[in-house]
């Protein structure tokens, strides 16, 4: 006798809508998960990257919510900043939005054997993601500090162009023949760039001076560190959003590239290195920053400079890199505390051991790391 076996039903426990962004649309895949751990695509869709469309996206999830006590999570791949109005508006509604790096993304859906690669793979793939990981929450950044980091890039961008230019203007002089119309351009586009320059940090120093505080913290820390300029620190909050986005020093290492990769296998020893997955802009404010402390004798840069010098000394490179490191560490916590830097300042004894700040734990750099291998 033949009996008919009715599919059975699982619990749904969260409901998870992947989203990959694009200049003109939105491609949404909304799925569930089940008590068995079993993720299905309920439907997909496409909108036009807009802000009535953003509305129409809010109706269309709902409408896949059956049971409206099942949270909704929401997982959108960082794509330039396409995604970030579509995010906000999200955001904005109520729901949970998780925002991922795209190699993040890539790396989680080869885990998961999908090979090919279409808009609509994409956002199943990080629909599954959000349904079967507990992501952070995406929190938007104020104002202000959105307005600081647009600021800082557009300096970095000028200031990069600007040095190519002059560096043309001087190739130019030891030249075969002369172009006084090529050296014109060079001179006059110098000069539009330096006027340029200069009005972005006029425009940084009012918004500074717009934020209660704001401007004297910074003074405070830059103005105790030799060889730690005002636009260091600025692209650095810019950046981390004033450090909230960071709970402890091990994640503000890894967000900036430079935790440290270890590659070792049987006896062999490969090299340490930093990852260099990170923000790249931090890197790069902390680069001359590392060397002018060192320049300048600032302790306990200088000490940590050579004790990596000493180790091998044509590695100048990796010891910049681990004062790079440090320094950030260091602008990281003094920020926290809302104190100036004490170049004397030595930890206490055990006896007398100072409790560990609630926002950071001990994280070991390279330095530590190799001292494991010697011993």
């Amino acid at each position: 006798m033949c009996s008919i076996m009715k599919k059975q039903q699982f619990k749904v426990l969260k409901y998870s809508v992947g989203i990959d962004a694009s200049s003109e649309d939105m491609k949404l895949s909304f799925s569930t998960i089940d008590e068995k751990q079993a993720v299905t695509e309920k439907a997909s869709r496409k909108f036009n990257n807009t802000f009535s469309d953003a509305q129409q996206s809010k109706d269309w999830i709902e409408k896949y919510r059956k049971d409206k006590s099942i949270p909704v999570v929401i997982t959108i791949e960082a794509t330039g900043t396409y995604y970030e109005s579509f995010a906000l508006f999200l955001h904005k509604a109520g729901y949970h939005v998780s925002v991922v790096l795209a190699s993040q993304a890539r790396d989680y859906m080869k885990s998961c054997g999908l090979k090919s690669k279409t808009d609509k793979i994409d956002a199943w793939g990080l629909s599954r993601m959000g349904a079967e990981r507990c992501l952070a929450a995406w929190q938007p950044l104020s104002e202000y500090i959105y307005r600081l980091r647009s600021l800082t890039r557009k300096r970095k961008q000028l200031n990069d162009v600007r040095t190519a230019t002059l560096n043309q203007h001087h190739a130019t002089q030891f030249s075969m023949y002369e172009t006084n119309e090529v050296e014109e351009v060079n001179q006059g586009l110098a000069k539009q760039l330096d006027e340029h320059i200069k009005q972005i940090d006029v425009t940084i120093d009012q918004i500074l001076q717009e934020q209660e505080g704001l401007k004297e913290k910074v003074e405070l820390i830059v103005d105790s560190i030799t060889g730690v300029g005002k636009l260091t620190l600025v692209t650095l909050l810019a950046e981390t959003g004033c450090f909230e986005l960071f709970e402890s020093i091990s994640q503000l290492i890894g967000y900036s590239g430079y935790d440290v990769i270890e590659d070792e296998s049987g006896k062999r020893i490969g090299k340490t290195k930093i990852s260099k997955k990170g923000n790249s802009y931090i890197r790069y404010a902390l680069y001359m920053p590392a060397l002018n402390v060192v320049r300048w004798k600032v302790k306990p840069f200088e000490d940590l400079y050579e004790r990596v010098l000493e180790r091998n000394p044509k590695l100048k490179k990796k010891a910049n890199v681990a004062v790079q490191r440090k320094l950030l560490i260091i602008l990281f916590t003094l920020w926290k505390k809302g104190e100036k830097f004490d170049p004397e300042y030595k930890p206490k004894t055990i006896g007398e051991k100072e409790p560990e700040p609630s926002f950071g734990k001990k994280d070991e750099t390279i330095e530590v790391l190799e001292e494991k291998k010697r011993a």
